[in-house]
């Protein structure tokens, strides 16, 4: 950087002519306290794909304890659909979808003192991650170790910090837990699958098309049950586990799967509801819980679980040593350009996506 150019400073291009005994370096540089032209997938109402719309913003100079991004792929999670239907309502409208993302820092904010322009960094359960610029926090970012691409930090933030706090902390799976584990094929899902195989848990995952069920059981699942093709889920349970039931079930599904899956539990056994692609479950009549054996219930989120900075870095610091050492990959079986992102939500909700989904700047 030249002399006299502050931090807040934006390398935008470099070029270098080199003699025998030097180096010269010219650098092109946009003020952080300047706005950037970025592109951005924002909804004016809500409703289907269509009212997403891919359009001109302005990016402001990142404010105090925040750093600019420059993107590099955008997370795709059934949470952006919740968002834009308003079954999750935004704090406000226009609206910038979309919760992940990785990148790299282009301008530091007043105050932040452990990130630095270059840096790679990614992040989870931050709106706004439809764009090409975004600013953060910097207190919400973690680097991405080098052995690991933007996309697939973008691609694994939400969904594999998920289940490593499902795994880790909302029931602690060990090799003797026996799990129901719904669309057992979806990003979070195939990343289950391969977490428990290291565990040695057993994973009873289902799925919708015997495709998905090759896609579960090569990745780890450890039965696979495709649901529909005569007979309910919760009898083929039932039959692999000699009538026992599940230790835990893990329900993304809502009101499709929830009687199903309190009727596949053990006696004490814990239900976890932590999405509803088909729709919220009915209000929950704690009697249920009673009479199919003192069973427990809980709704947890993300959010909850990484919402202290230390727990954040944990989280995400475990996850990443899952894919570094080669324990966990992460299936980026789609990716979309930034201004598609209504047909990246068409076919989510279409049940037509495996794995992971990336937008790409």
């Amino acid at each position: 950087m030249k002399a006299g150019l502050g931090r807040g400073c934006v390398t935008r291009s470099w070029k270098i002519n080199c003699t025998a005994n030097r180096a010269i370096l010219e650098e092109d540089h946009v003020p952080h306290n300047q706005a950037v032209a970025a592109k951005a997938v924002r909804i004016h109402a809500y409703g289907g794909p269509d009212v997403l719309v891919y359009e001109a913003i302005d990016v402001p100079p990142p404010g105090p304890g925040e750093v600019r991004l420059k993107q590099h792929a955008c997370g795709i999670n059934y949470i952006d659909v919740y968002q834009r239907t308003g079954s999750y309502k935004l704090p406000s409208l226009p609206a910038v979808l979309g919760m992940e993302g990785a990148g790299e820092v282009e301008a530091l904010g007043e105050g932040v003192g452990d990130l630095s322009v270059g840096d790679r960094v990614a992040y989870a359960m931050v709106p706004g991650g439809y764009a090409s610029h975004r600013n953060i926090p910097a207190a919400r970012v973690v680097k991405i170790p080098a052995g690991v691409s933007y996309e697939t930090a973008a691609a694994a933030m939400l969904q594999g910090m998920t289940v490593r706090y499902l795994f880790r902390e909302t029931y602690k799976v060990t090799a003797d837990t026996v799990m129901l584990f719904h669309a057992a094929a979806g990003g979070v899902g195939l990343i289950a699958c391969q977490w428990a195989r290291a565990i040695g848990a057993t994973l009873i995952g289902t799925v919708s098309t015997e495709e998905k069920a090759a896609l579960a059981k090569a990745h780890g699942a450890t039965h696979v049950i495709v649901t529909g093709r005569g007979g309910t889920f919760v009898d083929e349970v039932k039959a692999l586990t000699g009538g026992r039931g599940c230790d835990v079930v893990y329900d993304s599904i809502g009101k499709d799967t929830f009687v199903g899956s309190l009727d596949c539990l053990r006696p004490k056994g814990l239900f976890v509801n932590f999405g509803a692609s088909s729709g919220p479950p009915p209000p929950l009549d704690l009697s249920m819980l009673t009479y199919r054996g003192s069973l427990f219930a809980t709704r947890p989120s993300l959010a909850a679980y990484i919402a202290q900075r230390e727990d954040l870095v944990a989280n995400a610091a475990e996850l990443f040593g899952m894919i570094e050492t080669g324990a966990v990959t992460i299936n980026i079986n789609q990716r979309y350009p930034l201004s598609e992102a209504a047909r990246a939500h068409a076919e989510l909700e279409g049940r037509k996506t495996t794995g992971s989904s990336v937008l790409l700047p």
